[in-house]
């Protein structure tokens, strides 16, 4: 199976306003009813290629799999980060996409950017999550207690990194 990524399209743009009212669709990353009209803002904004916050689809054997994120975020002066996310559309999770497509994106932002560290978080639930991005080469650093807000009660979070310095991965 071929693996890419390649920017948003604006025929893209029914999966991001699905995302705004979708639970079934974001699973466990439900924070309630999003403004179902930012998508096209955004797109018209920047094409979702933003300094801090971009977004990108993954692409399976030409079909579109689902989308990958990185946000910028600082630990201090000069500590800038990347913080990716993804999100598989529910017949092409389980088929080995997810941890091959967040390698790529690591390759892409270690490539294109200077940042020493990228890192991902995942709730304790995702187990699959969790397998996919030690596969794609991120180390477990340890559960951020309490740090996110969903389905009415504060949960933890577990983190985990990849750094510039760490061995490639072969996807």
């Amino acid at each position: 199976m071929s693996i890419a990524m390649r920017p948003v399209a604006e025929s893209d743009l029914p999966l991001f306003r699905r995302m705004t009212h979708d639970r079934e669709l974001v699973c466990n990353n439900w924070y309630g009813f999003r403004d179902p009209t930012g998508p096209e803002r955004r797109f018209a904004k920047d094409g979702y290629l933003g300094a801090d916050d971009s977004r990108v689809m993954v692409q399976a054997d030409d079909e579109t799999a689902g989308l990958l994120s990185w946000t910028a975020g600082e630990s201090g002066p000069g500590g800038r980060y990347w913080e990716i996310g993804i999100l598989l559309l529910p017949e092409w999770r389980g088929r080995g996409i997810g941890w091959r497509a967040q390698a790529m994106l690591c390759d892409y932002l270690f490539a294109n950017t200077t940042v020493q560290r990228i890192q991902a978080g995942t709730q304790p639930e995702n187990i699959a999550e969790q397998k996919s991005l030690t596969k794609a080469g991120f180390t477990f650093e340890g559960a951020i207690r309490a740090c996110e807000f969903r389905a009415a009660q504060w949960r933890d979070v577990l983190l985990y990194s990849r750094l510039r310095t760490d061995p490639a991965v072969a996807w």
